[in-house]
């Protein structure tokens, strides 16, 4: 039997771990591990929100938006209740759109650092 790969979690670079940390927490992701460097600063996450995962590590070098090569893709229980959610807290969300791939409506954020999150409505 061929050995296969069981789980991915991504891990992104960002300028600031507790800057985006607190970003994803406005989507229900919690902090479920943490390092933190000798002088004391936050270098690395481990967020979940159910059965999404995501890593954030302090960048090495600038975090340029335009030179973002990943895109999340994210799924919402309520996308509309979220969108509204995520507007209250002041972070641009786009307005629900109903592409072929998604066609119980999607919107469009970005993090902090420019990474760009499509968020779709799960069944």
């Amino acid at each position: 039997m061929k050995a296969t790969v069981k789980h991915l979690v991504a891990m992104a670079h960002v300028a600031d771990v507790q800057r985006s940390a607190e970003f994803y927490s406005q989507m229900g992701f919690r902090v479920v591990g943490t390092f933190k460097n000798d002088a004391g600063v936050l270098c690395w996450v481990d967020l979940r929100s159910g059965d999404a995962a995501l890593m954030l590590t302090k960048a090495d070098a600038a975090v340029v938006a335009g030179q973002q090569a990943v895109l999340f893709y994210l799924y919402a229980d309520n996308l509309i209740a979220l969108r509204k959610q995520l507007l209250a807290s002041g972070v641009a969300a786009s307005e629900i759109t109903y592409p072929f791939c998604m066609e119980k409506g999607e919107i469009r954020v970005e993090d902090p650092d420019g990474y760009v999150l499509l968020i779709g409505q799960s069944d």
